[in-house]
Protein backbone atom coordinates (compact mmCIF):
# COMPACT_ATOMS: atom_id res chain seq x y z
CA UNK A 1 0.00 0.00 0.00
CA UNK A 2 1.12 3.46 -1.27
CA UNK A 3 0.43 6.98 0.72
CA UNK A 4 0.67 10.60 -0.90
CA UNK A 5 -0.48 13.53 0.91
CA UNK A 6 -1.76 16.43 -0.92
CA UNK A 7 -2.11 19.71 0.69
CA UNK A 8 -3.69 22.57 -0.20
CA UNK A 9 -1.46 25.76 -0.05
CA UNK A 10 -4.40 28.08 0.17
CA UNK A 11 -4.15 27.58 4.69
CA UNK A 12 -7.80 26.90 4.94
CA UNK A 13 -7.99 23.23 4.99
CA UNK A 14 -6.06 20.03 4.09
CA UNK A 15 -7.63 16.35 2.68
CA UNK A 16 -5.84 13.04 2.39
CA UNK A 17 -6.50 11.59 -1.14
CA UNK A 18 -5.56 7.71 -0.56
CA UNK A 19 -4.82 5.63 -4.16
CA UNK A 20 -4.73 2.23 -4.17
CA UNK A 21 -1.89 0.13 -5.97
CA UNK A 22 -4.18 -1.96 -7.49
CA UNK A 23 -6.86 0.32 -7.98
CA UNK A 24 -5.04 3.39 -9.91
CA UNK A 25 -8.68 5.28 -10.38
CA UNK A 26 -9.84 4.91 -7.13
CA UNK A 27 -10.23 7.80 -4.63
CA UNK A 28 -11.49 8.12 -1.42
CA UNK A 29 -14.60 10.10 -1.26
CA UNK A 30 -15.00 12.54 1.58
CA UNK A 31 -17.39 13.09 4.40
CA UNK A 32 -21.31 14.08 3.15
CA UNK A 33 -20.70 16.30 6.04
CA UNK A 34 -17.46 17.80 5.20
CA UNK A 35 -18.80 18.17 1.09
CA UNK A 36 -21.75 20.63 2.28
CA UNK A 37 -19.08 22.54 4.48
CA UNK A 38 -16.24 22.77 1.13
CA UNK A 39 -19.49 23.59 -0.81
CA UNK A 40 -20.20 27.04 1.26
CA UNK A 41 -19.56 29.75 -0.30
CA UNK A 42 -19.62 32.67 1.94
CA UNK A 43 -21.38 36.06 0.65
CA UNK A 44 -18.89 38.07 2.49
CA UNK A 45 -16.18 36.76 -0.21
CA UNK A 46 -17.91 38.53 -3.14
CA UNK A 47 -16.94 41.70 -3.61
CA UNK A 48 -18.83 44.74 -4.34
CA UNK A 49 -20.18 44.43 -7.96
CA UNK A 50 -21.79 48.23 -7.92
CA UNK A 51 -18.88 49.88 -6.38
CA UNK A 52 -17.34 51.56 -9.69
CA UNK A 53 -13.87 51.19 -8.06
CA UNK A 54 -13.86 46.95 -8.39
CA UNK A 55 -12.41 45.17 -11.22
CA UNK A 56 -15.22 43.01 -11.82
CA UNK A 57 -16.94 46.02 -13.02
CA UNK A 58 -14.35 46.66 -15.43
CA UNK A 59 -12.87 43.17 -16.65
CA UNK A 60 -15.61 40.62 -15.89
CA UNK A 61 -13.00 37.72 -16.62
CA UNK A 62 -10.46 38.59 -14.40
CA UNK A 63 -9.82 36.45 -11.45
CA UNK A 64 -11.66 38.43 -8.96
CA UNK A 65 -15.10 37.82 -11.20
CA UNK A 66 -15.17 34.17 -9.28
CA UNK A 67 -14.19 33.59 -5.79
CA UNK A 68 -14.50 29.35 -6.54
CA UNK A 69 -10.75 28.07 -6.85
CA UNK A 70 -10.17 25.40 -9.83
CA UNK A 71 -7.24 23.40 -9.60
CA UNK A 72 -7.19 21.39 -13.06
CA UNK A 73 -5.04 18.61 -13.13
CA UNK A 74 -3.15 17.51 -15.92
CA UNK A 75 -3.48 14.31 -18.05
CA UNK A 76 -1.23 12.23 -16.65
CA UNK A 77 -1.92 12.12 -13.45
CA UNK A 78 -5.15 13.34 -12.78
CA UNK A 79 -6.56 14.63 -9.23
CA UNK A 80 -9.92 15.87 -7.63
CA UNK A 81 -11.17 19.06 -7.70
CA UNK A 82 -11.11 20.43 -3.96
CA UNK A 83 -13.13 23.62 -3.10
CA UNK A 84 -12.16 25.85 -0.50
CA UNK A 85 -14.07 26.03 2.63
CA UNK A 86 -15.39 29.17 3.68
CA UNK A 87 -13.92 30.74 6.79
CA UNK A 88 -17.06 32.74 7.78
CA UNK A 89 -19.88 30.29 8.82
CA UNK A 90 -22.72 30.44 6.01
CA UNK A 91 -25.85 32.24 7.01
CA UNK A 92 -29.07 30.41 5.95
CA UNK A 93 -30.39 33.21 3.84
CA UNK A 94 -27.21 33.33 1.85
CA UNK A 95 -26.98 31.44 -1.88
CA UNK A 96 -24.97 28.42 -1.68
CA UNK A 97 -23.05 26.15 -4.76
CA UNK A 98 -24.98 23.44 -6.85
CA UNK A 99 -23.86 20.87 -5.41
CA UNK A 100 -24.15 18.93 -8.82
CA UNK A 101 -22.62 21.34 -10.60
CA UNK A 102 -19.52 20.64 -12.67
CA UNK A 103 -16.61 22.95 -13.54
CA UNK A 104 -16.05 24.59 -16.81
CA UNK A 105 -12.76 25.55 -18.63
CA UNK A 106 -12.32 29.05 -18.08
CA UNK A 107 -13.17 29.93 -21.87
CA UNK A 108 -16.76 29.11 -21.46
CA UNK A 109 -17.41 31.16 -18.16
CA UNK A 110 -18.72 34.41 -19.86
CA UNK A 111 -20.54 32.49 -23.41
CA UNK A 112 -24.09 32.91 -21.91
CA UNK A 113 -26.62 35.23 -22.49
CA UNK A 114 -26.97 37.00 -19.32
CA UNK A 115 -23.31 36.33 -17.31
CA UNK A 116 -23.36 37.65 -13.80
CA UNK A 117 -20.80 36.86 -11.52
CA UNK A 118 -22.12 33.97 -9.50
CA UNK A 119 -22.06 31.99 -12.74
CA UNK A 120 -22.28 28.65 -10.09
CA UNK A 121 -24.69 29.66 -7.90
CA UNK A 122 -28.37 28.19 -7.78
CA UNK A 123 -31.34 30.90 -7.70
CA UNK A 124 -31.08 32.73 -4.46
CA UNK A 125 -33.80 33.06 -2.25
CA UNK A 126 -34.87 36.87 -1.69
CA UNK A 127 -33.40 38.05 1.48
CA UNK A 128 -34.61 41.15 3.26
CA UNK A 129 -30.52 41.66 4.14
CA UNK A 130 -29.77 42.43 0.19
CA UNK A 131 -32.87 44.66 -0.43
CA UNK A 132 -29.88 47.71 0.13
CA UNK A 133 -27.95 46.34 -2.77
CA UNK A 134 -30.75 46.33 -5.75
CA UNK A 135 -30.58 47.76 -8.63
CA UNK A 136 -33.84 49.51 -10.34
CA UNK A 137 -32.32 49.43 -13.97
CA UNK A 138 -30.71 45.52 -13.99
CA UNK A 139 -32.74 44.21 -11.06
CA UNK A 140 -31.47 42.33 -7.52
CA UNK A 141 -27.82 41.72 -8.06
CA UNK A 142 -28.02 37.88 -7.29
CA UNK A 143 -30.99 37.97 -10.16
CA UNK A 144 -29.42 35.82 -13.21
CA UNK A 145 -32.15 37.40 -15.58
CA UNK A 146 -33.58 40.59 -14.87
CA UNK A 147 -37.04 41.46 -16.60
CA UNK A 148 -36.82 42.93 -19.70
CA UNK A 149 -37.17 46.31 -20.98
CA UNK A 150 -40.71 46.34 -22.50
CA UNK A 151 -41.86 42.48 -20.60
CA UNK A 152 -44.92 42.40 -18.48
CA UNK A 153 -42.59 42.14 -15.26
CA UNK A 154 -41.16 45.25 -16.17
CA UNK A 155 -44.59 47.16 -17.19
CA UNK A 156 -46.17 45.76 -13.61
CA UNK A 157 -43.08 47.58 -11.60
CA UNK A 158 -43.25 51.06 -13.99
CA UNK A 159 -46.96 51.01 -12.86
CA UNK A 160 -46.02 50.68 -9.15
CA UNK A 161 -43.34 52.96 -9.33
CA UNK A 162 -45.70 55.84 -10.75
CA UNK A 163 -48.53 55.05 -8.74
CA UNK A 164 -48.75 58.10 -6.17
CA UNK A 165 -47.31 60.43 -8.24
CA UNK A 166 -48.95 64.18 -8.77
CA UNK A 167 -50.03 65.57 -11.89
CA UNK A 168 -46.53 67.57 -11.59
CA UNK A 169 -44.33 65.30 -11.11
CA UNK A 170 -45.72 63.30 -13.97
CA UNK A 171 -45.86 65.86 -16.06
CA UNK A 172 -42.03 66.68 -15.28
CA UNK A 173 -41.31 63.05 -16.14
CA UNK A 174 -42.38 63.20 -19.55
CA UNK A 175 -40.86 66.72 -20.63
CA UNK A 176 -37.19 65.04 -19.00
CA UNK A 177 -37.48 61.81 -20.42
CA UNK A 178 -40.35 61.49 -22.78
CA UNK A 179 -43.40 59.14 -22.30
CA UNK A 180 -42.75 55.67 -20.60
CA UNK A 181 -43.15 52.19 -22.48
CA UNK A 182 -45.60 51.79 -20.78
CA UNK A 183 -47.74 54.24 -22.31
CA UNK A 184 -46.22 53.78 -25.45
CA UNK A 185 -48.83 54.87 -28.52
CA UNK A 186 -50.91 57.35 -26.21
CA UNK A 187 -49.99 60.92 -27.02
CA UNK A 188 -49.61 63.58 -24.33
CA UNK A 189 -51.85 66.11 -24.71
CA UNK A 190 -51.79 70.02 -23.90
CA UNK A 191 -53.98 71.78 -21.52
CA UNK A 192 -56.11 74.27 -23.23
CA UNK A 193 -56.03 77.46 -21.92
CA UNK A 194 -59.39 78.85 -21.35
CA UNK A 195 -59.75 82.77 -22.92
CA UNK A 196 -63.47 83.20 -22.98
CA UNK A 197 -65.71 82.94 -20.40
CA UNK A 198 -68.19 79.40 -19.62
CA UNK A 199 -70.81 82.06 -18.69
CA UNK A 200 -72.76 83.45 -21.67
CA UNK A 201 -76.05 85.09 -21.23
CA UNK A 202 -76.61 85.92 -24.60
CA UNK A 203 -76.83 82.62 -26.12
CA UNK A 204 -78.69 81.42 -22.93
CA UNK A 205 -81.95 79.16 -23.46
CA UNK A 206 -84.20 80.45 -20.87
CA UNK A 207 -87.70 78.82 -19.52
CA UNK A 208 -88.63 81.90 -17.78
CA UNK A 209 -86.84 84.86 -19.52
CA UNK A 210 -87.68 86.38 -22.65
CA UNK A 211 -85.27 86.66 -25.82
CA UNK A 212 -84.85 89.98 -25.00
CA UNK A 213 -85.51 91.41 -21.72
CA UNK A 214 -84.92 94.67 -19.59
CA UNK A 215 -82.95 94.68 -16.04
CA UNK A 216 -85.19 93.83 -13.05
CA UNK A 217 -88.73 93.14 -15.01
CA UNK A 218 -91.10 93.50 -12.33
CA UNK A 219 -93.14 90.50 -14.00
CA UNK A 220 -89.65 88.34 -13.39
CA UNK A 221 -88.54 89.90 -10.15
CA UNK A 222 -92.46 88.31 -8.99
CA UNK A 223 -92.13 85.06 -10.61
CA UNK A 224 -88.52 84.26 -9.10
CA UNK A 225 -89.84 85.25 -5.42
CA UNK A 226 -92.80 83.20 -5.89
CA UNK A 227 -90.26 80.04 -7.10
CA UNK A 228 -88.23 80.68 -3.91
CA UNK A 229 -90.89 80.91 -1.63
CA UNK A 230 -92.67 77.68 -2.75
CA UNK A 231 -90.01 75.20 -1.57
CA UNK A 232 -88.19 74.91 2.20
CA UNK A 233 -84.52 76.10 2.69
CA UNK A 234 -83.12 72.28 2.17
CA UNK A 235 -84.53 71.85 -1.02
CA UNK A 236 -83.22 75.45 -2.63
CA UNK A 237 -79.77 74.45 -0.75
CA UNK A 238 -79.76 71.11 -2.84
CA UNK A 239 -80.42 73.54 -6.10
CA UNK A 240 -78.15 75.64 -5.06
CA UNK A 241 -75.22 72.95 -4.65
CA UNK A 242 -75.99 70.96 -7.70
CA UNK A 243 -75.30 74.53 -10.02
CA UNK A 244 -72.25 74.86 -8.11
CA UNK A 245 -70.54 71.64 -8.14
CA UNK A 246 -71.69 71.97 -12.40
CA UNK A 247 -70.15 75.45 -12.92
CA UNK A 248 -66.86 74.73 -10.64
CA UNK A 249 -66.21 70.98 -12.25
CA UNK A 250 -67.16 69.16 -9.34
CA UNK A 251 -69.51 67.37 -10.76
CA UNK A 252 -70.49 66.27 -14.52
CA UNK A 253 -66.21 65.85 -15.64
CA UNK A 254 -65.96 63.64 -18.55
CA UNK A 255 -62.83 62.06 -19.72
CA UNK A 256 -63.00 64.86 -22.61
CA UNK A 257 -62.69 67.60 -20.18
CA UNK A 258 -60.03 66.42 -17.81
CA UNK A 259 -57.78 65.82 -20.82
CA UNK A 260 -58.87 69.34 -22.43
CA UNK A 261 -57.86 70.62 -18.14
CA UNK A 262 -55.13 68.42 -17.90
CA UNK A 263 -56.17 67.13 -14.39
CA UNK A 264 -59.18 65.57 -13.22
CA UNK A 265 -61.06 68.27 -11.05
CA UNK A 266 -61.99 71.58 -11.44
CA UNK A 267 -60.80 72.15 -7.99
CA UNK A 268 -57.19 71.03 -8.79
CA UNK A 269 -57.47 73.74 -11.72
CA UNK A 270 -58.18 76.17 -10.01
CA UNK A 271 -54.66 76.42 -8.20
CA UNK A 272 -52.77 75.99 -11.45
CA UNK A 273 -52.02 79.16 -13.87
CA UNK A 274 -54.05 77.90 -16.65
CA UNK A 275 -57.12 77.55 -14.55
CA UNK A 276 -57.31 81.98 -14.40
CA UNK A 277 -60.98 81.46 -16.63
CA UNK A 278 -62.36 79.12 -13.92
CA UNK A 279 -61.32 81.09 -11.13
CA UNK A 280 -63.02 84.49 -12.98
CA UNK A 281 -66.35 82.31 -13.36
CA UNK A 282 -66.36 81.64 -9.93
CA UNK A 283 -66.10 84.96 -8.77
CA UNK A 284 -68.58 86.05 -11.12
CA UNK A 285 -71.10 83.58 -9.89
CA UNK A 286 -70.21 84.42 -6.31
CA UNK A 287 -71.12 88.03 -6.64
CA UNK A 288 -73.92 87.81 -9.25
CA UNK A 289 -75.66 85.13 -6.16
CA UNK A 290 -74.74 87.91 -3.34
CA UNK A 291 -76.41 90.51 -5.46
CA UNK A 292 -79.72 88.28 -6.91
CA UNK A 293 -80.73 87.44 -3.41
CA UNK A 294 -79.96 91.07 -2.28
CA UNK A 295 -82.73 92.26 -4.76
CA UNK A 296 -85.24 89.74 -3.23
CA UNK A 297 -85.14 90.94 0.42
CA UNK A 298 -84.88 94.45 -1.09
CA UNK A 299 -87.55 93.76 -3.92
CA UNK A 300 -90.20 93.05 -0.93
CA UNK A 301 -92.18 96.47 -0.58
CA UNK A 302 -94.70 94.92 1.57
CA UNK A 303 -93.91 95.38 5.60
CA UNK A 304 -91.60 94.86 7.97
CA UNK A 305 -92.64 91.39 8.99
CA UNK A 306 -92.25 90.57 5.49
CA UNK A 307 -89.09 91.78 5.11
CA UNK A 308 -88.09 89.80 8.39
CA UNK A 309 -89.38 86.30 7.70
CA UNK A 310 -87.96 86.73 3.96
CA UNK A 311 -84.50 87.83 6.00
CA UNK A 312 -85.34 84.29 8.24
CA UNK A 313 -85.28 81.99 5.12
CA UNK A 314 -82.19 83.17 4.02
CA UNK A 315 -80.26 82.84 7.15
CA UNK A 316 -82.13 79.18 6.88
CA UNK A 317 -80.48 78.90 3.49
CA UNK A 318 -76.92 79.60 4.87
CA UNK A 319 -77.49 77.41 7.78
CA UNK A 320 -78.19 74.90 5.33
CA UNK A 321 -75.45 75.24 2.96
CA UNK A 322 -72.99 75.25 5.77
CA UNK A 323 -74.14 72.16 7.48
CA UNK A 324 -76.63 69.80 5.51
CA UNK A 325 -74.82 70.51 1.86
CA UNK A 326 -70.95 71.22 3.09
CA UNK A 327 -71.34 74.19 0.33
CA UNK A 328 -69.02 76.89 1.41
CA UNK A 329 -68.97 78.69 -1.67
CA UNK A 330 -72.64 79.63 -1.58
CA UNK A 331 -72.69 80.12 1.79
CA UNK A 332 -70.21 82.64 1.23
CA UNK A 333 -72.30 84.20 -1.18
CA UNK A 334 -75.54 84.45 0.92
CA UNK A 335 -74.02 85.56 4.09
CA UNK A 336 -72.01 88.31 1.66
CA UNK A 337 -75.60 89.37 0.65
CA UNK A 338 -76.28 89.37 4.46
CA UNK A 339 -74.17 91.48 5.64
CA UNK A 340 -74.43 93.88 2.46
CA UNK A 341 -74.53 98.07 3.90
CA UNK A 342 -77.90 98.30 1.96
CA UNK A 343 -79.33 95.31 3.88
CA UNK A 344 -77.56 95.72 7.29
CA UNK A 345 -78.51 99.68 7.72
CA UNK A 346 -82.27 98.10 7.37
CA UNK A 347 -82.55 98.44 11.25
CA UNK A 348 -86.71 98.47 11.33
CA UNK A 349 -86.38 94.89 9.71
CA UNK A 350 -83.89 93.42 12.14
CA UNK A 351 -85.89 94.41 15.11
CA UNK A 352 -88.19 92.65 13.97
CA UNK A 353 -86.53 89.75 13.07
CA UNK A 354 -85.14 89.39 16.51
CA UNK A 355 -88.54 89.79 17.71
CA UNK A 356 -90.46 86.99 15.35
CA UNK A 357 -87.63 84.79 14.26
CA UNK A 358 -85.51 85.13 17.91
CA UNK A 359 -83.76 82.02 17.20
CA UNK A 360 -82.77 82.98 13.64
CA UNK A 361 -81.44 86.11 14.54
CA UNK A 362 -79.41 84.49 17.11
CA UNK A 363 -78.38 81.88 14.40
CA UNK A 364 -76.88 84.50 12.26
CA UNK A 365 -75.33 86.92 15.10
CA UNK A 366 -73.54 83.96 16.98
CA UNK A 367 -72.74 81.12 14.99
CA UNK A 368 -72.89 81.88 11.48
CA UNK A 369 -71.25 85.16 11.12
CA UNK A 370 -68.20 84.12 13.43
CA UNK A 371 -68.15 80.74 11.48
CA UNK A 372 -67.26 83.07 8.20
CA UNK A 373 -65.03 85.34 9.99
CA UNK A 374 -63.15 82.26 10.69
CA UNK A 375 -63.38 80.74 7.30
CA UNK A 376 -62.06 84.16 6.10
CA UNK A 377 -59.05 83.94 8.46
CA UNK A 378 -57.68 80.49 7.83
CA UNK A 379 -58.55 79.33 11.38
CA UNK A 380 -61.40 77.07 10.80
CA UNK A 381 -63.09 75.07 8.13
CA UNK A 382 -65.81 71.80 8.25
CA UNK A 383 -64.94 68.54 8.07
CA UNK A 384 -63.79 67.09 4.89
CA UNK A 385 -65.92 64.27 5.09
CA UNK A 386 -69.21 66.54 4.90
CA UNK A 387 -67.22 69.27 2.46
CA UNK A 388 -68.97 69.68 -1.00
CA UNK A 389 -67.25 72.85 -2.20
CA UNK A 390 -64.26 74.51 -0.08
CA UNK A 391 -64.16 77.95 0.74
CA UNK A 392 -62.19 78.96 -1.81
CA UNK A 393 -63.13 82.53 -2.66
CA UNK A 394 -59.81 83.81 -0.47
CA UNK A 395 -57.47 82.06 -2.76
CA UNK A 396 -59.47 83.15 -5.86
CA UNK A 397 -59.23 86.67 -4.31
CA UNK A 398 -55.45 86.07 -3.69
CA UNK A 399 -55.06 85.07 -6.92
CA UNK A 400 -56.83 87.34 -8.91
CA UNK A 401 -56.41 90.32 -7.21
CA UNK A 402 -55.71 92.89 -10.10
CA UNK A 403 -59.43 91.46 -11.33
CA UNK A 404 -61.44 90.68 -8.59
CA UNK A 405 -63.79 93.63 -7.53
CA UNK A 406 -63.86 95.31 -4.43
CA UNK A 407 -65.91 94.35 -1.53
CA UNK A 408 -64.89 95.93 1.45
CA UNK A 409 -61.28 95.05 3.20
CA UNK A 410 -59.69 92.11 3.22
CA UNK A 411 -58.85 89.28 5.65
CA UNK A 412 -55.67 89.66 5.40
CA UNK A 413 -55.67 93.33 5.20
CA UNK A 414 -57.77 94.36 8.28
CA UNK A 415 -55.40 92.40 10.80
CA UNK A 416 -51.90 92.23 12.55
CA UNK A 417 -51.69 88.61 11.21
CA UNK A 418 -52.08 89.37 7.48
CA UNK A 419 -48.95 87.65 6.41
CA UNK A 420 -50.36 84.09 8.49
CA UNK A 421 -53.78 84.70 7.22
CA UNK A 422 -52.20 84.61 3.49
CA UNK A 423 -49.82 81.97 4.35
CA UNK A 424 -52.77 79.30 5.72
CA UNK A 425 -55.04 80.01 2.49
CA UNK A 426 -52.07 79.09 0.67
CA UNK A 427 -51.62 75.99 2.16
CA UNK A 428 -54.88 75.47 2.60
CA UNK A 429 -55.09 75.46 -1.51
CA UNK A 430 -52.98 72.06 -0.87
CA UNK A 431 -55.58 70.29 0.58
CA UNK A 432 -58.27 71.65 -2.41
CA UNK A 433 -56.21 70.56 -4.96
CA UNK A 434 -55.53 67.14 -3.67
CA UNK A 435 -58.71 66.16 -2.24
CA UNK A 436 -61.02 67.05 -5.76
CA UNK A 437 -62.26 63.32 -6.20
CA UNK A 438 -63.37 63.78 -2.45
CA UNK A 439 -65.53 66.77 -2.85
CA UNK A 440 -66.96 65.14 -5.88
CA UNK A 441 -68.22 61.88 -3.94
CA UNK A 442 -69.80 63.99 -1.22
CA UNK A 443 -71.41 65.87 -3.24
CA UNK A 444 -72.48 62.92 -5.05
CA UNK A 445 -73.59 60.93 -1.87
CA UNK A 446 -75.23 64.74 -0.72
CA UNK A 447 -77.24 65.02 -4.10
CA UNK A 448 -78.09 60.99 -4.17
CA UNK A 449 -81.73 61.01 -4.97
CA UNK A 450 -82.65 64.67 -5.55
CA UNK A 451 -85.47 65.51 -7.97
CA UNK A 452 -84.25 68.95 -9.40
CA UNK A 453 -86.97 71.64 -10.65
CA UNK A 454 -86.31 72.58 -14.05
CA UNK A 455 -86.69 76.27 -13.32
CA UNK A 456 -85.61 76.30 -10.08
CA UNK A 457 -81.83 74.89 -11.46
CA UNK A 458 -82.41 78.16 -13.68
CA UNK A 459 -82.97 80.49 -10.95
CA UNK A 460 -79.59 80.00 -9.22
CA UNK A 461 -77.49 79.79 -12.93
CA UNK A 462 -75.26 82.55 -13.49
CA UNK A 463 -76.41 83.20 -17.23
CA UNK A 464 -79.92 83.66 -15.74
CA UNK A 465 -79.33 85.83 -13.09
CA UNK A 466 -76.77 88.49 -15.13
CA UNK A 467 -79.78 88.77 -17.62
CA UNK A 468 -82.83 89.06 -14.75
CA UNK A 469 -80.01 91.61 -13.07
CA UNK A 470 -78.76 93.48 -16.15
CA UNK A 471 -81.05 92.31 -19.08
CA UNK A 472 -80.04 91.20 -22.61
CA UNK A 473 -77.94 94.30 -23.35
CA UNK A 474 -76.13 95.16 -20.25
CA UNK A 475 -75.54 91.58 -19.05
CA UNK A 476 -72.36 91.64 -21.74
CA UNK A 477 -70.76 94.52 -20.23
CA UNK A 478 -68.10 94.88 -18.58
CA UNK A 479 -68.01 93.41 -14.71
CA UNK A 480 -66.31 96.63 -13.40
CA UNK A 481 -69.43 98.86 -15.03
CA UNK A 482 -72.17 96.87 -13.98
CA UNK A 483 -71.53 96.17 -10.44
CA UNK A 484 -71.02 99.81 -9.77
CA UNK A 485 -73.98 100.74 -11.50
CA UNK A 486 -75.70 97.80 -9.97
CA UNK A 487 -74.65 98.97 -6.07
CA UNK A 488 -76.19 102.30 -6.79
CA UNK A 489 -79.60 100.68 -7.43
CA UNK A 490 -79.34 98.73 -4.43
CA UNK A 491 -78.89 101.80 -2.15
CA UNK A 492 -81.80 103.36 -4.18
CA UNK A 493 -83.90 100.13 -3.36
CA UNK A 494 -82.48 100.01 0.10
CA UNK A 495 -83.55 104.01 1.36
CA UNK A 496 -86.81 103.64 -0.61
CA UNK A 497 -87.49 100.87 2.19
CA UNK A 498 -86.63 103.04 5.40
CA UNK A 499 -85.30 106.54 4.25
CA UNK A 500 -82.42 107.57 6.52
CA UNK A 501 -83.67 109.88 9.15
CA UNK A 502 -82.23 112.92 9.01
CA UNK A 503 -80.34 115.06 11.35
CA UNK A 504 -83.14 117.75 11.22
CA UNK A 505 -85.56 115.29 12.07
CA UNK A 506 -84.27 114.68 15.54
Amino acid sequence: MKRRSVTMTDGLTADKVTRSDGCPTSTALPHPRESIRNCALSMDQIPDLHSPMSPISESPSSPAYSTVTRVHATPAAPTATVLPASPVTRRSSEPQLCPGSAPKPPGELDKGPYASPSHTLCKASPSPSLSSYSDPDSGHYCQLQPPVRGSREWAAAEASSRQGKSYGERLKELSENGAPDGDWGRAFTVPIIEATSSFNPATFQSLLIPKDNRPLEVGLLRRVKELLAEVDARTLAQHVTKVDCLVARILGVTKEMQTLMGVRWGMELLTLPHGRQLRLDLLERFHTMSIMLAVDILGCTGSAEERAALLHKTIQLAAELRGTMGNMFSFAAVMGALDMAQIARLEQTWMTLRQRHTEGAILYEKKLKPFLKSLNEGKEGPPLSNTTFPHVLPLITLLECDTAPAEGPEPWGSTEHGVEVVLAHLEAARTVAHHGGLYHTNAEAKLQGFQAQPELLEVFSTEFQMRLLWGSQGASSSQARRYEKFDKVLTALSHKLEPAIRSSEL
